[in-house]
């Protein structure tokens, strides 16, 4: 990862939340955090422009843009990702994509597994040795499974909410070519199948 000067833009619409956070020049980040299983769409042009006017700067001062890739909802996942890649091309700069997962392990110091709740007895799962740095690839597993995979001295993480200045942090300094801003997974009953940085599913 190589450093980024500037101001980072991160946006969060994975999870039933409308997060944003605003990395300032000095390093302060500012946060917007609305709880919304709908209406993100609606909504998110409106914070983010709230955000930038409270801190001073407008769209023209962003230097890249941040936004997570999931798993996660895939209406939400996609009104992050249209967002940010809007802003990315409207100002030609940068646009950092963070799978969730990956997102989640940057709040613990130290080894951590992530199991989410995926549903239909499932669960999205991963392990990391340390913040941001994956052990296995991110998967799709029967929750049992998942349950018995998961190594007694990591720290559990199961709640789906990234700490979207964390994720701001992270996206300043990360590779653009290594961070594509595509939807890590997508379920086949949510949309038709994608395969731009699927997440797979294990075989039972």
């Amino acid at each position: 990862m190589t450093q980024s000067p500037g101001i980072v833009l991160a946006i969060d619409t994975a999870a039933p939340r409308l997060q944003l956070a605003l990395l300032l020049a000095d390093g302060r980040v500012d946060v917007s955090i609305d709880e919304m299983a709908t209406g993100q769409a609606e909504a998110i042009f409106g914070r983010i422009a709230a955000l930038l006017a409270r801190n001073g700067v407008g769209y023209a001062d962003l230097s890249r843009v941040v936004t997570t890739t999931g798993p996660g909802s895939f209406t939400g996942l996609r009104i992050g990702l249209s967002a940010a890649r809007g802003i990315g091309l409207a100002r030609g700069i940068a646009v950092i994509g963070v799978p969730s997962l990956l997102a989640l392990s940057l709040s613990v110091e130290g080894p951590s597994t992530v199991l989410l709740d995926a549903r239909r007895g499932e669960a999205y799962f991963q392990i990391f040795a340390g913040a941001g740095v994956a052990l296995t690839p991110p998967d799709l597993v029967a929750m049992a499974l998942a349950q018995a995979a998961t190594p007694p001295e990591t720290t559990l993480i199961s709640s789906p909410f990234v700490d979207i200045a964390l994720v701001a942090q992270y996206g300043a300094v990360a590779d653009p070519a290594t961070h594509v801003p595509e939807a890590a997974y997508v379920r086949d009953a949510d949309a038709k199948p994608q395969t731009a940085g699927r997440v797979e599913r294990t075989r039972t």
